[in-house]
């Protein structure tokens, strides 16, 4: 249920916080007072839209926080306690905007959005108003209340999966079954692709390997000129090194025998002269071990061309040609075998329709049961609330294709006297038996729905007296089942409240400002007097009020 809610800087509210208990709370205040702002604060932490126009005058930002108790072992707390949202507390939500349009929302301990205020709070808090009298005479909306008072949710989703299923079973079928001529043309096509991919055989890794191949030969041209010119320069060729140091030896080994002193100078030439004839001769020796092959070189040039246009033109990897080239065959393969495949799509199609049929058969079934206990319970409300003779029989027929939702239709038909024939609700029902319908249909779903906080916004419209009164007690029963918060002008619903907010304007410094006060005791009494009578409330008001009160707790 709603524990606690605190609205800043919203429309005329400047700071409120408000505590909720179970069973019925009342909202009352004078015509205009403000009333509804608590339930469009709410409507905002159900996913509601959000506009800048919300935001006090005078301030950058509106803020509506609350706390919710989730039931244990509800699937909602499962889910967010595997999300990691609850806490001690309870489920805290808040919601900010600002004039920079820049918002932020925080469901339990992390960020979301409002779609994810919309599956959470949204399943946790019914809001019912005016407006949702009217989306009672939805079609669509008479559907859902009858799966929900059936209990059909989960036969819902199945549907829903096996729509989805015949769908995607149809397009691809749709996307198969082309023309022959468009067959032959792509036919021709994977033929030439997969013939071309064939021939070229890429094998894995085979760019790279060829890249370092490609290295190799062009650094062993590298290597062989130098190893070439080297040894030319040393030993073989014209003026080689080492001839000009032996002659230079040849020269000087006369005078070291008149010259002592040239002796060592003659025997470090000759040294230098073998170490110049072993460079030049491992020089060789390297040179011979190098394999320069002009035409591998050419080879993988090519070789690499023609892996880059493949590459380029069927993914941009060997590893991607090869997929292609699998999903290639693959395809031919089913353009081989065309009605055989044809043949299977048709029977995925005919199977998903199969099944989609046999979930909606069910679901028509439990449908057509419920659909006589809904009308039942709605009746003996609406008896309860005034309207002795009317009846609310509602119609399940089939709507001649099937849906996402199978494939009935659901129509609310109304009597509202006896022996008046049934006509759609929507064409001869007022506001205020729309109301006293609106009322009898979350009684009804009172047991089933997984809202732990039933709001009624001035459902009572239309309705006065003793209506009224009965409209207080259902109100009390439902509120045995759900938290139930309720804007009201009658006197006699409010006194069969449990807990009582009246809202009133104030202008304070030059603002105009919504306030909020609990009422108990003597001041709820005098509430219950001005709504019954007006201002000031005279003695016999308050008497009436009094005996109201103790009428209502009795």
């Amino acid at each position: 249920m709603l524990a606690l809610l605190r609205v800043s800087g919203f429309a005329l509210i400047d700071e409120v916080e408000l505590s909720f208990g179970p069973g019925l709370t009342v909202i009352t205040g004078e015509t205009g007072a403000g009333k509804s702002i608590l339930v469009e604060a709410l409507s905002l932490l159900r996913g509601g839209r959000a506009s800048v126009d919300l935001i006090r005058t005078g301030r950058d930002e509106a803020q509506v926080e609350a706390i919710f108790e989730v039931p244990v072992g509800a699937t909602l707390r499962e889910r967010l306690d595997a999300e990691g949202r609850t806490s001690d507390e309870g489920l805290v939500v808040r919601r900010q905007i600002a004039r920079s349009g820049r918002g932020r929302i925080h469901l339990g301990r992390g960020l979301a959005t409002a779609a994810d205020l919309a599956s959470s709070v949204g399943t946790l808090v019914d809001i019912t108003s005016q407006h949702d009298q009217q989306s009672l005479m939805d079609a669509e909306s008479q559907l859902q209340i009858l799966d929900a008072f059936a209990s059909n949710g989960d036969l819902v989703l199945q549907a829903q999966a096996a729509h989805e299923a015949l769908t995607a079973a149809q397009v691809a079928l749709a996307a198969f079954d082309a023309d022959a001529r468009t067959r032959a043309e792509r036919e021709d096509l994977l033929r030439f692709q997969l013939s071309e991919l064939d021939e070229a055989a890429l094998q894995p890794g085979e760019d790279d390997a060829l890249r370092a191949e490609r290295e190799r030969i062009k650094g062993a041209e590298r290597f062989l000129g130098a190893c070439a010119r080297g040894e030319d320069a040393l030993y073989s060729g014209e003026g080689a090194a080492a001839g000009q140091v032996a002659g230079v030896a040849r020269e000087l080994t006369p005078l070291a025998g008149l010259d002592p002193a040239l002796a060592p100078l003659v025997e470090r030439l000759r040294d230098a002269q073998a170490v110049i004839e072993d460079v030049a001769t491992d020089l060789g020796r390297y040179a011979g071990g190098l394999k320069f092959d002009p035409g591998r070189l050419e080879e993988i040039e090519e070789r690499l061309f023609l892996v880059g246009r493949l590459c380029r033109k069927h993914g941009g990897t060997v590893a991607s040609v090869t997929a292609r080239r699998e999903h290639l065959a693959s395809e031919l393969a089913q353009m081989g075998s065309f009605e055989e495949v044809l043949g299977e799509r048709r029977r995925v199609v005919a199977d998903a329709g199969a099944r989609l049929a046999a979930i909606a058969a069910d679901l028509s079934a439990r449908r057509q049961k419920a659909a006589r206990g809904l009308g039942k319970t709605i009746d003996e409300t609406l008896h309860e609330l005034g309207l002795a003779g009317a009846r609310v029989p509602v119609a399940v027929e089939p709507r001649g294709e099937l849906g996402p939702n199978g494939g009935d239709r659901v129509r609310f038909l109304f009597a509202p006297n006896p022996g008046q024939e049934p006509r759609p609700l929507a064409k001869i029902a007022s506001g205020g038996e729309l109301s006293r319908v609106m009322l009898a249909v979350k009684r009804a779903l009172a047991k089933s729905d997984q809202a732990v906080t039933y709001v009624f916004d001035e459902v009572d419209t239309g309705v006065g007296g003793g209506t009224a009164e009965v409209i207080g007690r259902k109100l009390k029963a439902i509120a045995a089942d759900r938290q139930v918060l309720a804007v009201t002008h009658l006197a006699q619903i409010a006194a069969f409240a449990d807990h009582h907010l009246m809202v009133t304007k104030e202008v304070r410094d030059g603002q105009t400002n919504v306030v909020v006060d609990v009422l108990t005791g003597k001041a709820r009494t005098l509430e219950i007097a001005r709504m019954l009578a007006g201002k000031p409330p005279s003695r016999q008001a308050t008497a009436h009020a009094d005996e109201m009160l103790r009428k209502a707790r009795g």
